[in-house]
């Protein structure tokens, strides 16, 4: 019997208690493409198996924006959701506003404080308490490629910027795609974000998208990242704008482009295609940002709720979440890695290993960094600053990077 099937059999008998009255949870989030719909739909099944109701309440769109639209909107009419998929500072807003509920039972009985690396447990509490369970890691700066292609090609895997370009020229003369991308604004936002890390390096990084440093963000590596992303502009296609990350996905799969950088979730789609990590694709974090982690951690933070089951619902979906069963099934649909500690990786394929050695190695020292394009390193009002300015930057070909990096900064100085 497997874990995942020990698991459901164990709660399938918890709910056979007599005179347990189940609760309903309704669950916000955007986990809508295959192989996230899988993961989420285990997760309904396991709540469910416990005696309670899961109403879905799933909004598509990649970077999540369309579902906090949804989510203020019923915020404000006094009808939350009892969780919602919410992420770094957006976590302290909501509990600023006193609509979050404590896990602190929850977490105390299950440690989740020695399960959890400290980067992670701290941003999933609003005043000392937790409010919020983690899901996951993503690793934000990745590279994806076919290998396939790179043969043809006579290219070789990048380790550096200059190997990227070098890689993407031997593409386009092989008459691929060098690389697919979507246009849309976190997207551009991601490619951003990693020529920064690997120009920057973390400190800087950190300096410029956590402390929003003025001077690092008029800096001449400022310059030079915006400089990285025009050039980069040169080697996506005419068609990129609106382009679903996973479409993107699947041009690298289906042999049309060489490379995509995206997060590991874009591991989801290879793997509910049946491609095998380290063979029909390789993973490379993004070249220069080795020994760097740029972290995306999916996690849904709880609304108080009025009904004694309800909350009993509520609080079994968030022990339930970190449960080191749940955890390998959903990152390995997911393309993420576990947030435990102690999770046992031998499961998992090689990218995901390779993600936790670098992740634990990164949290030991200066390497671990918050993504901005992906809701970790500041508000929303500041990654949406961040957005336009990059979007409207990869989107002008006249666009000069000095002029980017001032506007880069002023942008977010008038929204702080």
């Amino acid at each position: 019997m497997n874990t995942i099937h020990r698991l459901v059999t164990a709660v399938s008998l918890a709910s056979l208690v007599p005179f347990a009255h189940g609760g309903e949870v309704e669950v916000l989030h955007w986990w809508t493409s295959g192989g996230e719909k899988r993961a989420a739909d285990t997760l309904q099944r396991l709540v469910e198996e416990q005696g309670h109701t899961w109403k879905d309440f799933a909004v598509a769109g990649g970077g999540g924006e369309a579902a906090m639209t949804v989510l203020k909107t019923r915020a404000v009419s006094g009808n939350a959701p009892a969780a919602a998929q919410i992420k770094g500072p957006d976590i302290q807003e909501w509990g600023e506003l006193g609509l979050l509920t404590d896990l602190n039972d929850v977490a105390e009985e299950a440690k989740w404080d020695e399960l959890l690396p400290k980067q992670v447990s701290a941003a999933m509490k609003y005043d000392g308490d937790y409010v919020a369970v983690p899901v996951n890691v993503h690793r934000v700066n990745w590279l994806w490629i076919n290998p396939d292609v790179f043969e043809k090609a006579g290219a070789k895997p990048p380790q550096s910027l200059d190997e990227f370009f070098t890689a993407a020229d031997k593409l386009k003369a092989a008459g691929f795609m060098p690389l697919a991308h979507g246009g849309q604004p976190w997207q551009d936002g991601t490619v951003f974000e990693d020529l920064a890390l690997a120009i920057l390096g973390p400190e800087d990084f950190r300096k410029a998208f956590v402390d929003l440093d003025r001077d690092v963000l008029t800096g001449e590596k400022m310059v030079e990242a915006f400089a990285a992303l025009k050039k980069l502009r040169g080697y996506v296609d005419n068609n990129a704008a609106g382009r679903d990350w996973n479409s993107a996905t699947a041009m690298v799969m289906n042999g049309k482009a060489g490379m995509q950088i995206m997060g590991d979730w874009a591991k989801s789609e290879w793997s509910a295609a049946n491609k095998i990590a380290g063979d029909d694709y390789q993973c490379l974090p993004f070249p220069g940002t080795q020994g760097s982690f740029a972290y995306n951690i999916d996690s849904l933070a709880m609304f108080k709720l009025s009904k004694d089951e309800d909350r009993q619902a509520q609080k079994d979906l968030a022990r339930t979440v970190l449960e080191p069963e749940f955890q390998q099934f959903f990152n390995q649909n997911k393309g993420s890695i576990p947030v435990r500690l102690d999770q046992d990786m031998t499961e998992f394929d090689v990218c995901a290993q390779q993600s936790m050695e670098d992740f634990k190695s990164a949290a030991q020292g200066a390497g671990l960094v918050p993504s901005l394009a992906h809701g970790m390193a500041a508000s929303s009002y500041v990654q949406g600053a961040v957005f336009d300015v990059v979007t409207n930057f990869f989107n002008d070909p006249s666009a000069d990077p000095k002029k980017a990096a001032q506007q880069l900064a002023a942008a977010i100085q008038a929204v702080q």
